[in-house]
């Protein structure tokens, strides 16, 4: 299987956003240069000084960190791939490098997260995913940041002589190449931090053919500037679908780590949604999960996951592993492919009967309720156009019986054609 087909209608898969700083219990990073973790926000939301963001490295020690269970519940919830911060902005590393003592290696842990998260993530047959962030806040040849850099000027972050610069980039492609070739076959590499440079400062062509020269079937996203193989639009469904493949990451609450008083949770049902809308514009779902300091996972999120897997179960065939539907089908809600079956999505229960236009009436075969696999009624109405052959592709109206609600996050209707031309 080619890279980009197993990413594309890959569905769903998990980010794993953790490092010491969780057991503080703030964001990751972003307190560190006082930046506010929601979009728009003039509220810091955790206000500690540099130095008590990073003092939590020399006790970072999460004993309850279970890297097979974790990849366990990441398949049982139905996702297909999994991406770890090996290293985000703040600077610390988990995982061992010759490049930095700043890491897990240093800190009472001492193992390998990054090994741990690879293996068990492997031995499920889930694709490897590594996130790594181009800033490193904590690296002197970056330079460092200080509580005189504040507030943070993001673009604008002052920049080193060319010589620092360049031992900068020597330690950024020295730690790539350690994640590169030290845990196997890696198929994802999630950058972050683009913003603060050029892609000319960043040598991103050179960062992107050190990927490919490693790991020649790993895919980039577009947060290496100008070399992405995907598109990442972040908290919120584009207004029009991406060309291309893509992935919409989101959170479960409203920060990316794992926060105490952070409990503005989206319903499951809510996240199903989201997942059947990605993928009815022919994207995935990058859904976040945040361990605890003592490498936990949160009971909420796990509930979360619990009840998405579940849906899956029943209903995963509608959103794994399929493609969008082009007009002129038209629908209330999302709408998805696989072959020629069409899903209706009922995202909001119908009060009367479903109405689907644009579909080669004459060639529908059997209609039901996905997960009771019960036939529905249904009636055909006004002809509205032609379609490009016989008088059996003659696209129209249907109208749908949706049964009774099943109670699950939210009900599918699939219509069985006896084929269906691509549009």
């Amino acid at each position: 299987m080619g890279t980009r087909e197993w990413f594309k209608g890959a569905g769903l898969g998990l980010f794993v956003h953790w490092d010491h700083a969780s057991q503080q219990g703030i964001e990751i990073s972003w307190p560190l240069v006082g930046k506010s973790i929601v979009p728009g926000s003039a509220r810091v939301e955790d206000e500690v000084s540099i130095e008590q963001y990073q003092s939590s490295a020399a006790t970072f020690d999460p004993v309850l960190w279970d890297p097979a269970g974790l990849a366990r519940l990441a398949r049982s919830c139905g996702a297909r791939y999994v991406v770890l911060t090996a290293r985000h902005h703040a600077g610390f590393s988990m995982f061992h490098t010759k490049f930095s003592t700043f890491s897990i290696e240093h800190s009472p842990y001492r193992r390998d997260i990054v090994r741990e998260f690879v293996e068990a993530v492997r031995a499920e047959g889930l694709r490897v995913g590594i996130y790594y962030s181009l800033p490193d806040w904590a690296h002197p040849n970056y330079p460092r940041f200080g509580e005189a850099d504040k507030p943070y000027a993001r673009s604008a972050y002052r920049r080193p002589p060319v010589g620092e610069w360049e031992l900068y980039r020597q330690y950024l492609r020295g730690q790539l190449t350690e994640l590169l070739t030290n845990y196997g076959p890696v198929d994802l590499v999630w950058f972050g931090g683009e913003w603060e440079r050029t892609a000319e400062e960043w040598d991103a062509p050179g960062l992107r053919a050190l990927v490919r020269s490693f790991q020649p079937d790993a895919i980039v996203n577009d947060r290496l500037p100008g070399q992405g193989d995907y598109v990442t639009p972040e908290q919120a469904l584009p207004t029009e679908p991406p060309p291309g493949p893509w992935e919409m990451c989101l959170t479960m609450n409203r920060g990316w780590a794992w926060r105490p008083p952070d409990n503005d949770y989206k319903p499951a049902r809510r996240v199903a949604r989201y997942l059947a809308e990605v993928a009815a514009q022919g994207g995935n779902l990058l859904l976040n999960i945040s361990p605890k300091g003592d490498g936990s996972l949160p009971e909420a999120q796990v509930a979360r996951l619990k009840e998405l897997g579940a849906w899956l179960a029943t209903h995963g065939e509608s959103v794994i592993g399929v493609g969008p539907v082009k007009p002129p089908v038209q629908f209330y809600g999302p709408v998805t492919r696989r072959g020629s079956r069409l899903y209706l999505h009922l995202v909001m229960r119908p009060t009367d009967l479903l109405a689907v236009r644009g579909v080669p009436v004459r060639r529908v075969r059997r209609v039901t309720l996905l997960g009771r696999e019960v036939d529905l009624g249904y009636e055909t109405n006004l002809e509205v156009s032609s379609g490009p052959g016989s008088t059996e592709d003659t696209l129209g109206e249907m109208l749908i019986g949706a049964g009774e609600p099943t109670g699950s996050l939210h009900d599918v209707v699939a219509i069985d054609f006896d084929r269906l031309d691509a549009r």
